[in-house]
């Protein structure tokens, strides 16, 4: 690790600990040449996740998409910000866990769906909206009678 005051890479660990969120090693340093402090961080480096979309493309997991459509679906219900963080969270370590570089969106909208049911039944039918890309009333119908299906069954 080169010093950033006199570039010098001759340098000592003085202090190691972990940052707040556990995610992290924050480090302070002192240069051997200038006796100057500094801190460096420790990251794990990961592998992004790919998403394959619909159209074959593919990009980069985004959490903020995820919570975007989250914060949408549950818009003025009462479903709060620590849940969907906590649901995103679940998300991305179950998607990390299945060693899987590459995940299609479909999967991915399965799990929301899936845990958005159990959560809040509105919510869950404004995504699937979204999701499965109702065209007119009658999609909505045909999604409202499965929900009131499961309902039933339990």
């Amino acid at each position: 690790m080169n010093c950033p005051f006199c570039g010098e890479n001759n340098n000592k660990v003085i202090d190691s600990r972990l940052n707040k969120e556990g995610t992290a090693i924050r480090r302070r340093r002192e240069c051997i040449a200038c006796d100057r402090r500094f801190t460096t961080y420790e990251h794990v480096e990961e592998v992004p996740l790919m998403i394959i979309k619909k159209d074959r493309r593919r990009e980069v997991f985004s959490r903020e998409k995820v919570r975007s459509g989250l914060k949408r679906a549950c818009e003025k219900r009462e479903v709060s910000m620590n849940v969907i963080e906590e649901f995103i969270d679940e998300l991305e370590r179950d998607l990390r866990e299945s060693g899987e570089k590459e995940i299609s969106s479909d999967v991915i909208g399965g799990k929301i769906m899936a845990r958005l049911s159990t959560l809040d039944k509105v919510a869950y039918v404004r995504f699937a909206s979204v999701y499965r890309d109702f065209k007119d009333v009658n999609d909505f119908v045909t999604e409202l009678k499965t929900l009131l299906d499961h309902r039933q069954e339990e």
